[in-house]
């Protein structure tokens, strides 16, 4: 789950920022970039235990100016369930505005139906306006359901971002371009990406430096602050630069992340432990479905994270009621550290607000992490 920390508001060359929360609730992509390490997406998080999150986070007096469904995957991959997330949302916060962040495929045959679900703002990933960088930038587009070749899925990109930034205007949907800019790759497309973005309605720009791997020998190098200033510089001489205070997303406070990008949660006043389901008390390495005890860590009165008990689970064998019992003897737990689950548990426990991650590594590294120590070894997604 990605977990924010509201940070004060910088002032800079954009002004104040609003804060929007991030809900990382889409489970399938619609593309997967040549840069970015992994060949799996994180698990989006249940609805459920999103809700539950954005609960706990208004008691605590924090203050969201907005709900801005982005990742792991693109909302308009599952374009069915986001509307359903939407109408959980408005039915649940209807005061707080409703955003999207995706790449864009669908959006204009789907923009008049978003707007009518509440959605007041569109970010649309924009990283190259000709085939050519396209291909250069992607492995793989899937358009519909299945993956077409990458030089026909390049094209259908560019012309369905174009479309759904004028289908956007027309439905009084605002459009903000972010686009992610990859050293001696696209940064030839930046000015155009601006340009025609205008062009077409949308009302702004952010620029993030990109970095990530050509091959396992070689490291594409991040883009200097310097190239960044002449790239920002081309690009407002169309459409405004939203400058991004610590190179966040406009308008959005966003996690640390662990290794390979994972977004982690963090401990709230009403969820203050870890539960670990180990069998040696060493390394995480169980089944969820198999285990009949847990490890709570927690918070001593120093601060420092240890072990502060262990809990009997129920015995494996009565069904969903089990995943109920779970969640209630881990009540004031924020995640569960298991080696594997199935989806079915995860989910009831999702709604729960219990967040299942799922990793084979060292218990207390794991747990120092979540606690905002050091970073850890790998995780299962």
């Amino acid at each position: 789950m990605t977990i924010v920390h509201f940070p004060k508001i910088k002032q800079g060359c954009c002004g104040k920022s609003p804060q929007w929360l991030i809900v990382p609730v889409a489970p399938q992509a619609a593309a997967r970039i040549r840069f970015c390490g992994e060949d799996k997406l994180p698990q989006a998080v249940p609805m459920r235990g999103a809700l539950t999150w954005i609960a706990d986070l208004l008691a605590q007096g924090n203050e969201i100016e907005g709900l801005d469904l982005h990742g792991p995957g693109d909302p308009l991959a599952t374009v069915a369930m986001t509307r359903e997330i939407l109408a959980m949302l408005r039915a649940q916060y209807p005061d707080l505005p409703k955003g999207i962040t995706t790449l864009g495929l669908g959006l204009a045959e789907h923009a008049e139906q978003l707007a009518q679900d509440g959605v007041s703002r569109i970010t649309l990933l924009v990283d190259a306006v000709t085939p050519q960088t396209v291909r250069k930038i992607y492995t793989w587009i899937r358009p519909g359901k299945r993956n077409i070749p990458l030089a026909e899925a390049a094209e259908i990109l560019i012309e369905e971002q174009a479309r759904g930034i004028a289908a956007c205007k027309a439905a009084g949907i605002s459009v903000s371009i972010r686009t992610t800019v990859y050293g001696g790759v696209n940064d030839e497309d930046i000015e155009e990406i601006s340009r025609q973005a205008s062009a077409l309605g949308a009302e702004s720009i952010s620029l993030l430096p990109g970095k990530g791997w050509l091959n396992p020998e070689e490291k594409l190098p991040l883009p200097s602050a310097e190239t960044m200033a002449a790239l920002a510089k081309k690009a407002a001489q169309h459409l405004p630069v939203v400058c991004l205070p610590e190179q966040a997303p406009p308008g959005e406070s966003i996690a640390p992340v662990g290794e390979g990008g994972r977004n982690l949660p963090r401990p709230t006043a009403v969820r203050p432990n870890v539960a670990v389901l180990s069998s040696n008390g060493m390394d995480i390495d169980l089944h969820l479905g198999q285990a009949i005890k847990a490890l709570i860590y927690g918070p001593r009165e120093d601060g420092l994270a240890c072990l502060l008990d262990t809990r009997d689970l129920p015995e494996p064998g009565s069904g969903d009621s089990r995943w109920q019992q779970v969640a209630e003897i881990l009540h004031d737990c924020f995640v569960l550290l298991a080696a594997s689950a199935g989806q079915k548990p995860q989910d009831i426990l999702g709604r729960h607000g219990l967040t299942v991650l799922l990793l084979e590594d060292n218990v207390e590294g794991s747990v120092d992490v979540l606690y905002g120590g050091g970073k850890k070894g790998k995780n299962r997604k």
